[in-house]
């Protein structure tokens, strides 16, 4: 009888340390692949700021090549109202 209960509680012993070790290696699997989705999740935070960065220095050189180009036209057409007007003036003068 002796020798049964104590088959049985070597038995049961094996399998709890065999048990503890593959919950050690998934443990250490899982913090493996906790770090790796991290690191990729920073990488693709990274290359989100690194490309807004880059779409909004583009809308600053759009927002002041559109500035530039009304700064043209507005120029343009005071000088046809200050050629008009000096028209204006020279056949009202006669």
């Amino acid at each position: 009888m002796k020798k049964i209960f104590l088959s049985i509680f070597v038995l049961l012993f094996t399998l709890a340390i065999t048990s503890c070790r593959d919950t050690e290696k998934k443990t250490e699997d899982s913090m493996e692949d906790a770090v790796e989705s991290v690191e990729e999740a920073a990488e693709d935070t990274e290359e989100a700021l690194e490309d807004a960065a880059e779409e909004a220095g583009e809308a600053m050189d759009d927002a002041a090549d559109s500035v530039e180009d009304a700064i043209d036209d507005s120029s343009e057409e005071v000088e046809k109202a200050a050629q008009s007007a000096k028209e204006s003036m020279k056949e009202a003068a006669q």
